[in-house]
């Protein structure tokens, strides 16, 4: 039998996206000959699906729905592991299936959605493609008028509910907040405990040293205020008329501004640097 070494291992990893004890069996079995191995893995079409499973897809798409009467809309992220994946036709077929199904369900649980047809057009669409595909989060929001708004390039999405105003008004919020990020609101929804740990930090900051109390105390209460007008959306400067704020903006179209959901693709998932010299060799001196 032929000697199996990691850099066997590696190509066929590299070529087929499998595992490395995978591919190191498939090569046994095979006694080195990578292109049988390749053959052979590809007839077992569901193991591939199943080990795909566990690799981070941190790229995609992100979709907004909105509802005929404009009172209801979804915001839907899909995964893929590659941008270029997240440019497939095939891909952008299946999220646009995903967001319509969840918008007519009203759907906001990503297993109940996905259970049946869907997670079975799910599968087919990762051995078609060969790379890990997944819905990861969908959110809802329900108001007197909501707006959506997905920027160019489908990575960033938002959904502004709003009391009064209309859809234009709402969108146009929606991708002043695409731009933007605000946390909140307005300055009244950040938390106590948001607001003192800012004070803290800027208490610690070098020119506060020294300086009389009453002065520190002064000075806190000034950045306080432009931390808040920075991070709420009723006091941003629109970003299409830094003039007007987003809350005085709402207010001229007879509106005010409930809520709203921004989705990033792949906001808040951790990728793993991986040493992939370093994993074959654990690999192989663990199974041998």
């Amino acid at each position: 039998m032929a000697a199996i070494s990691a850099a066997m291992v590696k190509e066929l990893r590299e070529r087929t996206g499998l595992g490395l004890l995978d591919c190191k069996k498939a090569l046994k079995k095979t006694d080195g000959d990578i292109d049988q191995a390749i053959e052979d893995l590809r007839k077992s079409s569901g193991m591939k699906a199943a080990k795909k499973a566990g690799r981070t897809a941190a790229d995609g798409v992100v979709a907004v729905r909105v509802a005929e009467d404009g009172k209801y809309g979804q915001v839907v992220e899909v995964n893929s592991e590659t941008d270029f994946v997240a440019r497939d036709e095939a891909f952008l077929g299946f999220v646009d299936t995903v967001a319509n199904k969840a918008l007519a369900d009203k759907q906001t649980d990503v297993a109940a959605l996905m259970a049946g047809d869907l997670e079975s057009a799910r599968e087919a669409l990762v051995q078609k493609i060969g790379e890990n595909i997944g819905v990861r989060r969908i959110d809802a929001v329900d108001a007197d008028v909501v707006g959506g708004y997905v920027h160019s390039n489908n990575r960033i999405a938002v959904l502004v509910a709003l009391k009064g105003g209309d859809v234009e008004l709402a969108r146009d919020i929606a991708m002043h907040v695409a731009a933007t990020n605000p946390q909140f609101v307005a300055p009244a929804d950040v938390s106590e405990e948001v607001v003192a740990k800012e004070s803290e930090i800027i208490k610690a900051q070098p020119d506060m040293a020294g300086k009389p109390e009453a002065i520190v105390e002064k000075m806190i209460g000034g950045r306080i205020k432009k931390f808040l007008s920075e991070i709420s959306l009723s006091e941003q400067a629109f970003v299409k008329n830094p003039e007007l704020t987003v809350g005085k903006l709402a207010a001229q179209g007879g509106a005010e501004i409930q809520s709203f959901v921004r989705y990033e693709v792949g906001d808040g998932i951790v990728v793993e640097e991986v040493d992939f010299a370093a994993e074959v060799a654990e690999q192989l001196a663990a199974s041998k």
